[in-house]
């Protein structure tokens, strides 16, 4: 009887353990999320969201980057899992790398690090991944994808990240980025996702993948506000041979305090060779400008500001700085002009206010937040092109600027929702609810 009894018990476990593992791995959520924490503790700002991978599960830091086309993780001595695959050569994951070395029935790629520009050779490898689901409100149950693709990076490409780091999170245009593969392990899920930057190193933002709703507290829905724009897909790569990732926008001109500023407009359209335009980047700490376009957005700032204001020595990166005390402080940040960001419709007016516009760069000076391309060769922090003063992309908006504004990305229709600061809606990013509701 006893026995009879313990056998009954056994079973019972073995059928229970075996709902929770099909729950967890087979459920269908409509939307994910992920925490995003600003690390200021390199040398420019980063932002760092985590997952949890292999069997058993372990806890992954990874620098978030918009543009990227493949996820990447650190597979050195420290890699231990049951579940970690290597798809062959013959693999439809295989075919999908630009850059492709086979051998022992293995395919490798190169996985890169954007924020140093440094690249290595790495196996294409699949594991398990652990994510958070919601409903848009509070984070929900733990949903697993079995088969998540990525490349294998190193220790040296590790370099340059925030301690603890081991990878980078691809969020580009291609089919191996978060938002596509999570789109086709999700019947639920559409290749859509949005980013949600904060701008304290104290509260969390938010990636979301899927549909809204994205409520921040106090129970504002912020899919509710947003401004489209349609995705425009550069035809020239940064890398031979491959297609662009990345998110462009078509600004057509520039107001500041109401006023267009003179520019040389055909620098805000790609040209056949992929020069040209406007991208957004989390990759970029501010907003980098080529130089003509920065001389005529900063003296009609510097205009448009008025007298009164003490122009000050500019501190690196920056070269237009004012005495603090000289400016005063608002809801919205500081009290200066309202850069606006003026897209193909004139209706669609990405606005950019004193907290995203200017940067604290002292006590006692405050700068405005943009580069000026021209005075800052420098690849890893402006994207030149090599060997060339003039950058490939004429305006790349920096995570600075990107800070505190909800940026929904819906690749299947290759538009761009936008908030504007939410700051003028009383919340911020670092507003989501992350106390689990389950």
């Amino acid at each position: 009887m006893a026995a009879s009894f313990g056998w009954l018990f056994l079973s019972f476990l073995l059928c229970l353990f075996i709902s929770v593992s099909t729950q967890h791995t087979s459920a269908q959520p409509n939307a994910l999320v992920f925490p995003v924490t600003k690390d200021v503790s390199t040398s420019i700002a980063q932002y760092v969201t985590q997952i949890k991978q292999r069997t058993p599960l372990v806890l992954v830091k990874l620098t978030v980057d918009l543009s990227g086309s493949w996820p990447w993780v650190d597979c050195g001595k420290n890699y231990v899992s049951s579940t970690y695959k290597l798809p062959p050569c013959d693999s439809p994951q295989c075919s999908l790398l630009y850059t492709i070395s086979c051998g022992g029935d293995r395919c490798s790629g190169n996985p890169e690090n954007t924020i140093t520009s440094n690249k290595t050779v790495g196996d294409l490898s699949q594991d398990v991944i652990s994510v958070q689901s919601t409903n848009g409100f509070n984070p929900g149950k733990m949903v697993a994808t079995p088969k998540f693709t990525f490349l294998c990076g190193s220790k040296t490409l590790v370099e340059g990240l925030p301690r603890g780091v081991t990878g980078m999170a691809a969020l580009g245009r291609s089919d191996m980025s978060f938002p596509s593969q999570f789109a086709s392990f999700f019947i639920s899920i559409p290749r859509k996702f949005a980013i949600c930057l904060s701008s304290s190193t104290s509260a969390k933002g938010a990636i979301f993948f899927g549909s809204s709703p994205y409520h921040f507290l106090p129970n504002i829905d912020v899919s509710k506000t947003l401004t489209y724009t349609p995705l425009i897909a550069n035809p020239v790569g940064t890398a031979p041979g491959e297609p662009s990732f990345e998110y462009f926008i078509g600004v057509n001109s520039i107001r500041i305090g109401g006023k267009s500023v003179h520019l040389n407009r055909t620098l805000l359209s790609i040209n056949k060779q992929g020069f040209g335009g406007t991208k957004i980047s989390t990759v970029n700490p501010y907003t980098v400008m080529e130089t003509s376009i920065y001389k005529a957005v900063r003296k009609a700032f510097i205009h448009t500001l008025g007298r009164g204001i003490q122009k000050v020595t500019p501190i690196p990166p920056f070269s237009t700085c004012f005495a603090s005390k000289d400016i005063v402080f608002s809801r919205m940040g500081p009290n200066v002009p309202t850069i606006e960001l003026v897209l193909q419709n004139e209706k669609e007016v990405w606005s950019i206010a004193g907290a995203n516009s200017m940067v604290q760069a002292r006590n006692d000076v405050i700068c405005l937040g943009f580069v000026d391309a021209g005075l800052n060769p420098n690849a890893s922090l402006v994207g030149f092109v090599t060997g060339s003063s003039h950058p490939r992309t004429s305006i790349t908006i920096g995570s600075h600027q990107l800070e505190n504004n909800l940026l929904q990305f819906d690749l299947t229709m290759s538009r761009l929702g936008f908030s504007n600061s939410l700051l003028s809606k009383r919340t911020t990013c670092g507003n989501f609810n992350f106390t689990s509701n389950v």
